[in-house]
């Protein structure tokens, strides 16, 4: 053996023992990036429409366009891994995701959408992937391991929605420069990916067969958890997208609506964390669920009664829910499923059908306000698919398995 051989030898080997450690803090980068490219836009909405001269349904368009590239993605997703192995499809997500930021941010209004679908379509990778790669390397942390990336996720996702005006504004980076400053985060990400692509992996052709046993599209609880991905997922985008606008027409100033989009996802942080770990230890999720309804219920009504003066106490309500939603539905991945493999397919199906049904819901909202001039039906339109999520949730959340029955000495 040469030296040069001797030396990547010990390279693969130092990689293989330092593995769980460096896929960890992969995944934190790649959590990282999930949100921050869609999270920046919802305070710049104004910006960019009076910089283009766009209408508020096509404005909404750009929280919609990620949600339709992840429905007509994500059932792709398995297939992608099974052929080419998870760490190099999550790789080539990552490039397409910091490409397609560079590109919404530098030309025109076609650059703007185009690029905005680049990136829908590399998140779904990394949102369909990451449940089961959790499964696979982290089986008896997976709560832990699903909190920590959500938590980087929404610290990033909120980080960008705060600064995206004192950028555009203050820092005199205009709104262009405000999205794509988070291209930073996409390098880095790749960067610390690498590692990922050294270590010896199982080959797509040692893909788990058992795992096809199971047709997902048949489950009824499968569907419950597509439904639930759909809905919580609206829940999330049409305030990540509407908010700031709404609460900048109630009366408050561009930049603090901006900040209460990141007190949003501030608020959302320690349960992000907290969540998946309580999922993981109990029978079932039903409680989880009912907590997570009431939240919404609040917070959404009281935008809902005209109390502007509690503002950041629906905010907050709003974002503690979430912070139950997203890792439940997340959790419900490796939960409701026995094998890596199974958690893949029911995770591009759910986010493939979800995203689809949650696509809707930026622009319908915008057309309700441009048809009503108001905020009212817009609203209830939210409350209504809030008392929806918690039937959905309810069926969810009880323990049981897609493709078969209840087993209590199944392992979490």
């Amino acid at each position: 053996m040469s030296s040069q051989q001797h030396q990547r030898a010990l390279v693969y080997k130092s990689l293989w023992h330092a593995g769980p450690w460096l896929l960890a803090v992969g995944i934190i980068l790649v959590g990282a990036n999930l949100r921050a490219s869609i999270t920046s836009v919802g305070p710049l909405i104004g910006l960019i429409k009076d910089s283009l001269h766009i209408s508020n349904t096509l404005s909404g368009l750009l929280t919609t366009l990620p949600l339709l590239a992840f429905a007509l993605l994500s059932p792709f997703v398995a297939q992608l891994s099974r052929r080419f192995g998870s760490p190099l499809v999550i790789f080539a997500a990552l490039l397409l995701l910091t490409a397609g930021i560079v590109v919404r941010s530098t030309l025109g209004v076609t650059a703007l959408f185009v690029g905005t679908a680049m990136l829908g379509l590399a998140i779904a990778v990394c949102n369909v992937l990451l449940p089961s790669l959790i499964k696979e390397e982290f089986p008896r942390n997976s709560g832990l391991m699903t909190g920590v990336y959500s938590v980087s996720m929404n610290v990033v996702a909120a980080t960008a929605s705060g600064l995206s005006i004192p950028l555009a504004l203050n820092g005199g980076m205009g709104w262009r420069g405000a999205l794509g400053i988070w291209a930073i985060i996409g390098v880095v990400g790749i960067l610390l990916w690498v590692p990922q692509l050294l270590k010896v992996r199982r080959t797509a052709n040692q893909a788990v067969v058992s795992a096809r046993t199971v047709n997902v599209y048949k489950s009824s609880l499968a569907w419950k958890v597509t439904l639930f991905m759909g809905l919580q997922s609206a829940l999330f985008y049409v305030p990540a997208a509407w908010f700031p606008e709404m609460m900048s027409g109630q009366g408050m100033d561009s930049e603090t609506a901006g900040w209460m989009l990141s007190v949003l996802q501030f608020s959302q942080m320690p349960f992000t964390f907290i969540v998946p770990i309580w999922a993981a230890r109990v029978k079932d999720q039903r409680l989880l669920v009912l907590i997570m309804a009431v939240l919404y219920f609040i917070g959404l009504g009281g935008f809902l009664l005209g109390a502007t003066q509690w503002s950041v106490v629906w905010v907050i309500c709003i974002g503690i829910a979430g912070g139950f939603a997203f890792p439940l539905v997340m959790m419900f991945f490796n939960l409701r499923t026995r094998t890596p493999q199974q958690a893949a397919e029911l995770s591009g199906m759910a986010q493939s059908f979800g995203y689809l049904l949650a696509a809707t819901g930026p622009t319908l909202f915008g057309y309700l306000h441009d048809a009503t001039q108001g905020w009212t039906i817009p609203l209830l339109l939210l409350l209504c698919l809030s008392v929806l999520l918690m039937f959905i949730g309810l069926g969810a959340a009880k323990k049981r398995y897609v493709g078969g029955e209840v087993d209590d000495q199944a392992a979490i």
